[in-house]
């Protein structure tokens, strides 16, 4: 991958951030060494991407240490996403331990993570986790607030309530309607940043899996053409470049995508390169096709079409 391959699009909402198409998803897996993933996470960096997103709850922390050595001495120009997993928990013990996994004195962005109407509604109630993040924000621990959610309904809400800066949120060729029809229109109206994830479907897109490269299990069925084994067909998969420009066409602020592999990244970067904008008709049989590919890979959390 060409250094600086991506530059700065566009301002992500209102934050004054220019931010790359692509950010840099959770990159955390315990069998791999902290090291590797660190020059993973900084290939993607190397090629310009300036949005990287973390979580507690990724990997018990692991994702935070990997995003805080990634941006050890590469902090300028990078806008760091982290979030609060629990909504019904103090929110400034949550904050403190994320900065302290990070090596950070602040992020750009908290978010509440995958958050419910129920805990919407808790969140924003009065002296709710929205006050008790606000004043985080003011004893400058991030410069912007937001959620993650994978129901159209509570992004509305939360949307509508002016409270957020930035929403995250699934979109790709397999998720809720109203993700595509209602929510990202909304925020554009607003000024709210969109950073959208899900755009292989956690993977089930692309290969049989049942998620995050966790492979199907199930009764094979069938004989092999010799006459061996029993061999379970291939079910439908959608390519890269297929998912990437279904999203991108759809035009979210940034696309966040799972990078965890330098052959990942490179077809990532290859169909976000390569990206023009696709005709409705292909769009429509896109999102046809990922109906049937998420078929027998187990539930899909963000929603149906």
């Amino acid at each position: 991958m060409t250094p600086g391959a991506f530059k700065p699009r566009r301002e992500l909402g209102k934050t004054g951030f220019h931010a790359t198409v692509l950010g840099i998803g959770d990159i955390a897996d315990r069998r791999i060494p902290l090291a590797e993933l660190v020059k993973t996470a900084r290939r993607a960096m190397d090629a310009g991407l300036n949005v990287i997103d973390t979580a507690p709850g990724y990997e018990n922390g692991y994702s935070e240490e990997v995003v805080g050595r990634a941006l050890r001495g590469r902090r300028d120009g990078m806008f760091v996403i982290d979030k609060i997993d629990f909504a019904d928990q103090p929110v400034s013990p949550q904050v403190e331990g994320s900065l302290s996994r990070l090596g950070l004195d602040s992020v750009d962005l908290f978010v509440f993570h995958g958050v419910s109407m129920e805990q919407w509604r808790l969140l924003s109630g009065p002296g709710g986790g929205c006050a008790r993040l606000d004043a985080c924000l003011a004893a400058g621990k991030a410069r912007f607030k937001g959620i993650s959610a994978h129901t159209p309904d509570v992004l509305l809400e939360a949307l509508k309530s002016g409270w957020c800066d930035v929403v995250m949120f699934p979109m790709g060729p397999y998720v809720h309607g109203d993700c595509v029809d209602r929510v990202l229109p909304l925020a554009k109206t607003l000024g709210v940043g969109t950073v959208c994830f899900k755009t292989f479907g956690a993977g089930k897109l692309l290969g049989d899996t049942t998620g995050y490269n966790q492979p199907l299990r199930r009764r094979p069925r069938g004989k092999t053409s010799s006459g061996g084994a029993p061999a379970a067909p291939r079910l439908t998969c959608l390519s890269v470049a297929e998912c990437v420009g279904y999203t991108l066409t759809r035009d979210p602020d940034v696309a966040l995508l799972g990078l965890s592999f330098p052959n990942e990244q490179d077809a990532a970067f290859k169909a976000a390169l390569a990206f023009r904008p696709l005709p409705p008709a292909r769009m429509t049989d896109i999102r046809r096709r990922a109906a049937e590919a998420v078929k027998g890979k187990g539930p899909c959390w963000w929603g149906v079409p």
